[in-house]
């Protein structure tokens, strides 16, 4: 199937216009290099991450908000503190046979734009746009409006006192607030950015084995309790254990983030895969360890009854210094929204430059080398979706789907195995790894279908709607020239404010 050409989406002009692409003034150089460019002069992403940094992206991703507030969504499905442990560790090792997948995928197809990309790759243009449709409409831009107002929930909770509830209004003015300062900082101080996430990466690790470590001395103490009898009322409908599953994947979801930048990445037939297997891991013992410190201290009612089950947890065991645990919730969901924005751009930047999305969301900063475009346009989608008073519902809808995308991309290993058996594959993952990957991932789509039939029709409903925007914007090739001339207007208006230009192509 032939790649769309620049005409392709519905605001794409006919002609690349506006900023001139030709290497900045010194200056400008100067200027590039406070952000890691090591002057090179060139309109294109620079290779800024090391293993530190890719580490960093991972476990900022992956330990957001979802660890200290919302554990309780396994065990109220099952009912059982050990077969509770159970899927935690379930979780971990498929988010760990998942990311083996990717880094297949992602050394073999060094592409940023993660899913997107390898769906691309195998499957052709509509698929791929059909999910970058739901990820730019749906997933990313929700996601960063829920970050965003779990941290303002947080910073805002001190000055209120538990009987009276925060302002709506308050806590979205400084979620909007939060999330266009670190479309800011991610825009043009790509450096501060990355230095700010290995701080943050620590500070959430640190949190973390705080709890675990509370939780060992609890137990120490002698209250073991909540151990008694651990498999006692495990319920056994597959639904709910489908359900449990997602609410744990969701505490992991985050593991695949690092592809969506292999291109920025430092060697990444060596990062990217080195980054997954030291993250995965780490996490997954960290998260077994922290629930097993929740499941000691508080009992069944006490995580039922509670909306943050850090927050429940500090209050018991800290005393005085419970205040910690908000105040690490907090930085959590901060350092998770500035990777989230950071990463998700990249995969609208290389939509864009595949002809799926305007052809002005591929351009670069000249300046700072960030796909500047892109990040102003998910921060306003961002910001829209604030104050859309569905937006968890939106999510909702939407999460079946998204795992529909992520099995069809590890998919594309078994179909590049056969089309493609001499395919160059710096890692090469046993053939058992993708199979039994996928045979989960088909399990957990196929169950809810009857458990929440409404819920999948809706995310289905929501993707098909891109269908007509794929044949309009993309397909059709011959569209009227005041339309054309109106885009290449925008386009050029766009180039200057934003001081972007077209990426220039190594040779």
């Amino acid at each position: 199937m032939p790649t769309p050409t620049s005409e392709g989406m519905l605001l794409t002009p006919t002609n690349e216009v506006g900023v001139s692409t030709s290497a900045p003034t010194t200056a400008e150089t100067m200027d590039g290099g406070r952000n890691g460019n090591s002057g090179d002069s060139a309109v294109q992403m620079k290779k800024r991450l090391g293993l530190l940094e890719g580490v960093a992206i991972i476990l900022g991703i992956i330990i957001g908000s979802g660890i200290f507030v919302s554990p309780k969504g396994v065990i109220q499905e099952v009912e059982a503190v050990g077969t509770s442990l159970i899927i935690w560790v379930m979780c971990g090792l498929l988010s760990m046979i998942g990311a083996l997948c990717y880094a297949e995928l992602g050394t073999s197809i060094p592409q940023s734009g993660g899913d997107y990309a390898y769906i691309l790759e195998s499957f052709g243009h509509l698929p791929a746009f059909l999910f970058l449709w739901d990820a730019m409409m749906i997933f990313v831009p929700t996601t960063n409006a829920i970050m965003a107002l779990t941290f303002a929930s947080y910073v805002l909770q001190p000055f209120f006192s538990v009987e009276c509830k925060i302002p709506e209004s308050a806590k979205q003015l400084l979620a909007a607030v939060t999330i266009c300062f670190l479309t800011y900082l991610n825009s043009y101080y790509m450096k501060v950015t990355t230095r700010m996430q290995n701080i943050i990466m620590f500070t959430k690790v640190g949190a973390l084995l705080m709890i675990i470590v509370m939780g060992i001395i609890w137990m120490s103490l002698g209250h073991i309790d909540n151990f008694y009898k651990p498999f006692d009322n495990t319920q056994t409908d597959p639904g709910k254990f489908a359900v449990a599953f997602y609410s744990g994947i969701f505490s992991y979801a985050g593991w695949n983030y690092l592809n969506f930048m292999t291109e920025e990445l430092q060697n990444p037939y060596k990062n990217l895969p080195r980054a997954i297997y030291i993250s995965l891991p780490l996490v997954t013992i960290i998260y077994v360890l922290a629930n097993f410190a929740y499941l000691a201290v508080l009992n069944h009612k006490e995580m039922m009854d509670s909306d943050a089950i850090a927050v429940t947890f500090g209050d018991k065991v800290l005393g005085i210094w419970s205040a910690i645990i908000p105040i690490m919730v907090a930085v959590s969901s901060f350092g998770g929204l500035s990777v989230h924005i950071m990463t998700s751009s990249r995969m609208c930047f290389v939509g864009a430059r595949n002809g799926h999305m305007p052809a002005l969301l591929a351009h670069i900063n000249i300046k700072s080398y960030t796909p500047l475009p892109s990040l102003f346009f998910l921060c306003i989608l961002s910001l829209i979706m604030l104050v859309c008073s569905d937006v968890y519902v939106l999510i909702t809808y939407s999460s079946i789907v998204e795992s529909f995308f992520i099995m069809l991309s590890v998919s594309a290993i078994l179909y590049f195995r056969y089309k493609r058996p001499n395919m160059e594959r710096p890692i090469k993952v046993s053939l058992w790894i993708p199979i039994v990957f996928i045979i989960i991932c088909a399990f957990l789509i196929i169950v809810p279908v009857y458990v929440a039939p409404y819920e999948v029709g809706m995310g289905v409903l929501i993707t098909l709607v891109g269908v007509p925007f794929y044949y309009v914007g993309v397909v059709w090739k011959k569209k009227p020239q005041c339309l054309l001339k109106f885009t290449t207007f925008v386009t050029l208006l766009c180039q200057k404010l934003l001081v972007s230009a077209k990426e220039e192509k190594d040779d």
